[in-house]
């Protein structure tokens, strides 16, 4: 296994895109009726048996409890609500929480960016009142994680990555869940977290084309979307995924399977996110899979040096999302994650998001840094490193009111 990293556009090797819109017996797809009925279920059934692995259903029961509710939080600009959200199935429970922060200027219901977190809930803003997570999270002493577990000291450690009062000033509202809730980020053999929910008797790890952890963070944003169908306070026909590096890679799987999400953002999401595999350029799947070998499903791992074989490329994911709007955003910095990679997966896409009748992307060529292109595609790429930063937010909140304001 070639563990090597090519950062240079001119060893990039020449390859071939699966087309999007032929399909699997060869013949093409000629309009949105088809590629609804048969093209698109054949390119997700394709993600699931080769990469992301098959996610179940909801859960055989769910409860939603209000927790605690301030309407007077971030000196008065916003109502803070936590919810308590109990998944049980085969007699096995799991809870996660979901922080939610609502403008109190703007009339409800409210659109809303749901994404998920890596150090708990409390982490990403200085708020006294957010409940303290209790679920193991990777030790990081500088952020206040201790032994696994989150201390007083994380309260906002992530604040800088979590914009609070920008979003709420302009009209969204933001909620949050850390990620572990639903299944902690380490390899223990998917005993931890939702998957073991759903084992067959005998069962002990999910079957090779079934879901690993991106799969199951994705299904829990799933879920967080049968809470907000039921809160008043928010418009579910305006839900945002957003996710940054993995938790982006869930974001769009999530919008990819459930077309609830109205639109889905990827922030710097890289290999297994947005990034094209064939491009061979910075983090390539044999990397993913020997650094992260819980994140797919086990079929995935034959295709370790082999992505000419693997019948799908991330185009097609961002296809599957088609025809809602997304953003795809990259950083120069970024060389690991193929910013380029990221912006041809939007170009590759654009065929089908104009098949359906839709703008696409208005956009031929890569931009410059700092030229965020707004169309059905979105795309940008800015100065920096591997992060989300206020500026990244600033042109989501943007690509939203282009979509939900100024239509």
């Amino acid at each position: 296994m070639g563990l090597d990293a090519n950062f240079e556009e001119a060893k990039v090797p020449e390859y071939n895109l699966p087309d999007p819109l032929i399909y699997l017996d060869g013949t093409k797809v000629t309009n949105g009726k088809f590629w609804f009925r048969k093209r698109r279920p054949e390119i997700l059934e394709l993600f699931e048996r080769h990469m992301y692995g098959k996610m179940p259903g909801k859960p055989e029961k769910m409860s939603f409890e209000i927790t605690s509710i301030d309407k007077d939080a971030l000196q008065g600009k916003a109502t803070r609500k936590e919810i308590s959200v109990v998944m049980e199935n085969n007699h096995i429970e799991i809870q996660m929480d979901i922080l939610i922060y609502l403008p109190n200027f703007q009339p409800k219901p409210v659109a809303n960016f749901i994404a998920l977190n890596f150090f708990g809930n409390q982490s990403i803003h200085q708020d006294p009142n957010i409940t303290l997570s209790n679920q193991w999270m990777p030790t990081k002493i500088a952020y206040g994680i201790v032994k696994h577990r989150a201390t007083e000291k994380s309260r906002g450690v992530r604040s800088s990555k979590w914009p609070v009062e920008l979003i709420i000033d302009r009209g969204y509202a933001l909620s949050t869940i850390y990620s572990g809730d639903i299944d902690p980020d380490f390899d223990d053999g998917f005993q931890n977290g939702v998957h073991p929910l759903f084992y067959k008797k005998g069962q002990t790890k999910p079957a090779a084309d079934e879901w690993g952890t991106i799969g199951a963070w994705a299904w829990g944003l799933r879920r967080a979307v049968d809470y907000f169908e039921r809160d008043d306070d928010i418009d579910n026909s305006r839900v945002i995924a957003m996710g940054h590096s993995r938790l982006g890679k869930a974001a769009l799987w999530a919008g990819a399977n459930d077309q609830r999400f109205a639109i889905v953002i990827s922030n710097n999401s890289g290999c297994g996110g947005a990034a094209l595999y064939r491009r061979k350029f910075g983090e390539t799947i044999s990397h993913i899979n020997y650094q992260f070998p819980h994140w797919f499903c086990e079929n995935f791992k034959k295709y370790n040096d082999k992505e000419d074989e693997l019948p799908v490329d991330q185009h097609m994911l961002i296809s599957l999302i088609a025809p809602r709007p997304v953003y795809i955003a990259s950083a120069e910095k970024d060389l690991w994650s193929d910013p380029r990679g990221e912006f041809l997966s939007a170009k590759h896409a654009d065929p089908v998001f104009k098949m359906l009748g839709t703008g696409g992307l208005k956009v031929d060529e890569m931009p410059e840094a700092h030229r965020p292109i707004l169309s059905t595609i979105g795309y940008h790429i800015r100065e920096g490193d591997h992060d989300v930063l206020k500026y990244d937010w600033d042109k989501y909140l943007d690509f939203a009111d282009y979509h939900f304001i100024n239509v």
